[in-house]
């Protein structure tokens, strides 16, 4: 069950962070207030009715904790709302309250107690924001904006990514399934069980070609074009535009490496969206594909050599002369060319590349010790 948060609206002075908690009928709600760090939980009635309530934050700097004997923190129970005020250990003043620089939906701004660095208002004046800090609602109301589009943004990325691992996932196990029961005889019509979802998914991935080019994800393009063209040549040019391929044996090692590769690849992306480092993910993202890779790139070779023949017989795809455009293609001859100077030094690039992140991501922490 997710326990929601309550509206939190906090202001700060050079010495202190006071935080107002929105809820009402608050009775004994528990503070736990740690170095860096502020826990909150309570029955009331918030945003969401009557229900549990809960929040945590990473501030951005130390405060002063509570011991046996109490401490500087002050918690005070209203009948609408809490109020906390945590005592910073370095009187300063912090650029924002969160040590990250998203911070949540639910965390306000205290305009009633808001003080700029040079201000010289009492706490018990009464101030008018809009003319003490002209042009401060506009800023900040912009602020806001932007972290609602930061976070549909991450939104948008955790289902999309999701949504290509239930999608790889689904063909892992309809594959699974069906070797369990009909052992080697269902090799022969995967694709006709699991075809439409491999295609439909490899069509999704072009998506991942645009996400660099919106900002919504970092690095380059060209790569990932690279990649899942690859692949959908392979998969709609030399397997769905010829039947006789398509109850190839090879199809099915090829789905499967495919989509064993996916399953690992897209939990990934969702664990660093979180900004969750879980080894084992990482280490099998940046392992797995030292053997699959070149599994993956034989079966393409073996799929497109075989095709050759069938589209000598067939000449789909194939141009010939004389006609209007005085144009000439013969796929055939392409596909010679392909296996000759593409698929080597194409799956050298890749792995080359693969090979850099590896050693990236998987390299071993070196750790300081200072000598005392």
């Amino acid at each position: 069950m997710i326990v929601p948060s309550p509206f939190v609206y906090w202001a700060q002075t050079e010495s202190a962070v006071s935080l107002k908690i929105d809820l009402k009928n608050v009775v004994g709600p528990a503070v736990k207030v740690l170095e860096n760090s502020v826990k909150f939980a309570a029955q009331g009635i918030g945003a969401h009715g009557q229900s549990p309530y809960e929040f945590h934050l990473d501030l951005y700097s130390s405060v002063k904790t509570n011991d046996e004997d109490g401490g500087p923190t002050t918690v005070k129970v209203f009948e609408n709302r809490v109020e906390i005020v945590l005592q910073k250990e370095k009187p300063s003043w912090w650029p924002r309250l969160t040590a990250q620089p998203q911070k949540p939906a639910w965390l306000k701004i205290n305009f009633d107690l808001w003080k700029s660095e040079d201000g010289q208002e009492s706490d018990e004046e009464k101030r008018d924001v809009m003319r003490d800090y002209p042009g401060m609602y506009d800023r900040l109301h912009k602020e806001e904006m932007g972290y609602r589009k930061e976070d549909l943004k991450k939104v948008y990325l955790i289902i999309f990514n999701l949504f290509q691992f239930v999608g790889y996932f689904y063909i892992l196990a309809v594959m699974g399934v069906r070797y369990t029961k009909l052992e080697y005889d269902s090799v022969i019509d995967t694709y006709e069980h699991v075809g439409s979802a491999m295609k439909f998914l490899q069509l999704m991935q072009y998506m991942e070609v645009m996400h660099p080019l919106f900002g919504y994800t970092r690095g380059g393009a060209f790569i990932p074009f690279l990649q899942v063209s690859g692949r959908a040549f392979v998969l709609f040019v030399m397997i769905e535009a010829e039947p006789r391929m398509q109850t190839k044996p090879v199809v099915f090692y090829l789905f499967l490496v495919w989509s064993m590769i996916e399953v690992v690849r897209y939990p990934f992306y969702i664990s660093q969206l979180y900004k969750k480092e879980i080894y084992i993910l990482t280490w099998l993202r940046y392992t797995l594909w030292i053997p699959l890779y070149p599994i993956g790139v034989l079966c393409e070779s073996i799929i497109i050599l075989r095709n050759i023949p069938y589209f000598e017989e067939t000449q789909r795809f194939t141009i010939s002369m004389p006609n209007e455009w005085n144009f000439a293609f013969h796929l055939p001859s392409i596909l010679r060319v392909y296996l000759l100077f593409l698929i080597i030094p194409g799956m050298y690039f890749v792995m080359g590349h693969m090979h850099k992140l590896r050693a990236v991501k998987l390299k071993p922490k070196v750790v300081i010790k200072k000598s005392k």
